[in-house]
């Protein structure tokens, strides 16, 4: 088969979770396959780059991806703006584009139009009314755009139940799933860090990842275990709000908040250090961090939060904990997991979402939906 995916941040050179997952499918796939991604050319030389089997074609230059901590309009645009022709110029037999922001989606519908090709787009949120939240007033147009995406493919795929239940309940489809991964042969290969920790985060400090709800269940743990260690490792607008609330409740020595490391390496060996590792979020449209702590033998405490995809990650009482919205049950959680559950539990449950498995239901997906 000849697969194209369309997405603008283009892995390596920016790391978030969706760009990871099209390069682990695409380029396991290229095995087999003739595979191509659209994006920004964010590396050096032409703007057609052959990467370990995978075309990579630069519509465009890179632009910023955020703006005020927000998902930049004016970048999406521009991507979908410079997309149409190149798409229209080539033939495949799936395309798949990553739904948000959205833009692109419109674009490379256009792009494949009075082709013999199978367009899916591929959801990993269904915001909804969480975009007066992230917007606004103006929410209602990033509402009316995302309504409009339901439209435009001939097959959805999503990335977990979650997502699957909220594009049903936005307009009525049905969909494929399939989630995200993780490598495991690597994951299994990385030593730990020398570094005692007793709890580690890790991710964007923005609001829907609740970093500051962390803080405060720390101080609640700190009056049990006074020597308790907590690693705080990201970046984002929200950070210098979370180092206020540390300050505030004199928690200077026992949380460290430290600057995003750029190595993956070095946060597998900090997971692998870790007695517990949290992802208190608000939002979450699958978790991948969770799938990697799980696999280096570490527990998982997360929040039972309507937004929060995680939950689906994480048996609770068998490979972590999830609890309630507030510092009390946080801490106690966070308490009582490493003692509790079993590492190896942990390991067998991630196992499932190795990466080859993935790209192996990845291309029998892509050949179910061109039988």
């Amino acid at each position: 088969m000849k697969l194209c995916y369309v997405y603008d941040a283009v892995y390596p050179w920016e790391t978030g979770g969706v760009q990871k997952r099209v390069w682990e499918i695409a380029r396991r796939l290229a095995d087999d396959h003739d595979v191509h991604w659209y994006g920004l050319h964010y590396w050096d030389g032409p703007a057609v780059h052959e990467r370990e089997g995978v075309t990579l074609h630069a519509v465009g230059q890179p632009r910023e991806l955020y703006v005020d901590g927000r998902r930049s309009i004016t970048e999406a645009l521009y991507f979908a703006s410079r997309l149409v022709r190149p798409l229209a110029n080539a033939e495949y037999d799936v395309v798949d584009c990553q739904a948000f922001p959205f833009f692109s989606c419109y674009a490379s519908k256009l792009g494949v139009l009075g082709d013999d090709t199978t367009y899916l787009v591929t959801w990993h949120e269904v915001w909804e009314e969480f975009w007066h939240e992230y917007l606004g007033w103006k929410g209602i147009f990033g509402r009316a755009v995302e309504r409009g995406t339901v439209f435009l493919p001939d097959e959805h795929v999503t990335v977990s139940h979650k997502t699957s239940r909220d594009l049903e309940a936005l307009g009525g489809v049905s969909s494929h799933r399939l989630p995200n991964g993780i490598d495991i042969e690597y994951i299994d290969g990385v030593d730990p860090t020398e570094e005692s920790i007793d709890v580690l985060f890790v991710g964007r400090f923005i609001w829907e990842k609740n970093p500051e709800l962390l803080v405060r269940a720390i101080d609640r743990l700190r009056e049990e275990r006074p020597n308790v260690r907590c690693h705080m490792v990201g970046d984002g607008p929200e950070r210098e709000a979370v180092e206020r609330l540390v300050a505030e409740r004199d928690l200077e020595d026992t949380v460290d908040i430290l600057d995003f490391r750029e190595s993956h390496e070095d946060i597998v060996a900090l997971m692998k250090a870790a007695d517990v590792f949290t992802l208190p979020s608000r939002r979450e449209g699958f978790g991948i961090t969770v799938l990697e702590a799980l696999a280096a033998g570490t527990p998982v405490v997360t929040i039972d939060h309507p937004g929060n995809a995680a939950v689906e990650l994480v048996a609770d009482g068998e490979t972590g904990y999830v609890v309630d919205d507030g510092p009390e049950a946080v801490a106690d959680a966070l308490r009582d997991a490493p003692g509790a559950i079993d590492p190896d539990t942990c390991r067998a449950a991630a196992a499932d979402y190795d990466w080859d498995r993935i790209a192996d239901r990845a291309e029998a997906l892509y050949q179910e939906v061109r039988s």
